[in-house]
């Protein structure tokens, strides 16, 4: 791994981390926020970057940019909209990995920690988000992590496998045969005739448009990993589901944003009420595959987008 120094877009200090397939690029002078991951030596940036607010720190609100985030769930007006307009620290930590601290939020009294490992010389990156109660009470609150794609891409979320209705109860192993195997969470602005979804048998595909305005959903998903494909790659978030524990949203682990801009990817961590000096955390490991196929069913996911998964 390799890291440096270099200039973004208007930011005099922000770390290249590098090795010999990928590259990402964290700022510095905000954040810390990952504005950038691309494959080496010549792939796009596969995030969305909000080119009027690059270069810029020290506002006094909150502030998009673009990029991959450390929020904290549930979503609220104050806590969750930190500012994270300030310069922040970083220490490498062993061969391969990076450590980045911003300032404490004393408000809220809490402090993130956002780590980021390459694993070798492969295209593969772990992204760890660590936050700790610094105060003198206990806090509710789960890691949340969105990473802001850029647009005019397909997003593949992978369902679970289906199976047929047992018919006699004779037919069933158990009476979790009759029972639902997946969660879907509707925000007020969805819409099933909105023409940007498409709900499959194997897969849920959400199109990116630049015509059209904001639309999410949640998910209990326990597949293990969602893909978005563009600019000549696909991106690969892989993280895990906890049965049994207590997820915001009414129970989602996954939630995904769209408007006119960017596609949002967003991975949250179960609620925990934390005790000063505890900390939660919510981890996750992304990939870039090589892939210019243009994606627009589930059969050209199973030719195109699966081989490289497995």
């Amino acid at each position: 791994m390799e890291i440096e120094i270099v200039e973004y877009h208007g930011w005099k200090n922000n770390l290249a981390i590098r090795n010999k397939q990928i590259e990402l690029i964290v700022t510095l002078d905000v954040g810390p926020r990952v504005i950038s991951f691309r494959r080496l030596p010549d792939g796009q940036n596969v995030m969305k970057n909000y080119e009027e607010m690059l270069g810029k720190s020290g506002e006094e609100e909150w502030q998009i940019r673009g990029g991959h985030r450390f929020w904290l769930a549930p979503e609220d007006c104050t806590r969750t909209y930190y500012a994270d307009n300030s310069p922040i620290k970083f220490e490498k930590i062993g061969e391969n990995r990076v450590r980045f601290t911003p300032p404490p939020e004393h408000l809220y009294e809490v402090q993130k920690v956002m780590e980021i490992e390459l694993v070798g010389d492969t295209n593969k990156v772990n992204v760890h988000l660590i936050v700790s109660n610094i105060g003198s009470r206990p806090t509710e609150l789960a890691p949340w992590g969105p990473t802001v794609m850029a647009p005019g891409g397909m997003e593949v979320i992978p369902l679970p496998a289906k199976f047929p209705h047992p018919g006699h109860p004779n037919n069933a192993r158990s009476p979790e045969d009759f029972g639902p195997n997946q969660e879907l969470i509707l925000w007020p602005y969805f819409d099933f005739s909105d023409s940007r979804w498409t709900f499959g048998k194997k897969y849920i595909l959400l199109r990116q448009d630049s015509k059209k305005g904001p639309t999410k959903i949640g998910l209990a998903h326990r597949a293990g990993w969602v893909g978005y494909v563009n600019r000549g790659a696909l991106f690969v978030k892989r993280f895990n589901y906890i049965e049994g524990a207590l997820y915001p949203d009414r129970g989602t682990n996954y939630q995904t944003f769209s408007n006119e801009d960017m596609l949002e990817m967003e991975t949250v961590a179960p609620l925990e009420e934390l005790f000063p000096d505890e900390t939660a955390e919510l981890n996750e490991t992304w990939q870039l595959y090589p892939c210019d196929a243009k994606i627009g069913n589930e059969e050209d996911v199973d030719k195109y987008v699966l081989p490289l998964i497995r």
